[in-house]
């Protein structure tokens, strides 16, 4: 598993965000990758591309508010930006903090869920780190994510 530590101020996201209930299953979230197709043909995913001014290229999804009475999370499609911000779009603020980033190599969603299972089942009790109370995000950097040789990363805020 190859990743590395990085550490960064605070910085802002835009994009949209839905409510899901909270069911893991093997592909994931239900629901998430519906949300997806909907935002590439309505053109919000070109939207978030061409506003995407930071550190990280690609889209996001980030995990954010799980709600324990409802059993939901919010999950933001986004891309990190600073500047004006259309209205049709939110944003949520990144605090400043220490990050792994984990390399996901291979098409989506299998890879990204084994990588994630990895992070929590092999990475995190095998070193002194704890995953900090900050929304964890998955970057698709790559264009072409059913692909074997697919790169995307996952970033997971530690303390």
């Amino acid at each position: 598993m190859r990743y590395r530590i990085v550490e960064r101020d605070a910085f802002q996201v835009v994009g949209i965000k839905r409510e899901f209930p909270y069911v893991a299953e093997d592909t994931g979230i239900p629901g998430i990758a519906e949300l997806w197709g909907e935002v590439n043909e309505n053109g919000t995913a070109n939207q978030l591309f061409l506003l995407n001014n930071g550190q990280i290229k690609g889209l996001l999804g980030i995990i954010e508010k799980f709600n324990e009475e409802k059993n939901t999370i919010n999950y933001w499609i986004a891309a990190e930006h600073s500047g004006d911000v259309p209205d049709e779009l939110s944003i949520f603020e990144f605090p400043a903090s220490k990050w792994v980033v984990f390399e996901v190599r291979g098409p989506i969603p299998t890879a990204m869920v084994h990588t994630w299972k990895q992070i929590y089942s092999e990475w995190f009790p095998s070193n002194g780190y704890e995953p900090a109370k900050i929304a964890p995000f998955e970057a698709y950097i790559d264009s072409d994510i059913y692909s074997p040789n697919s790169y995307n990363e996952i970033w997971v805020a530690i303390k």
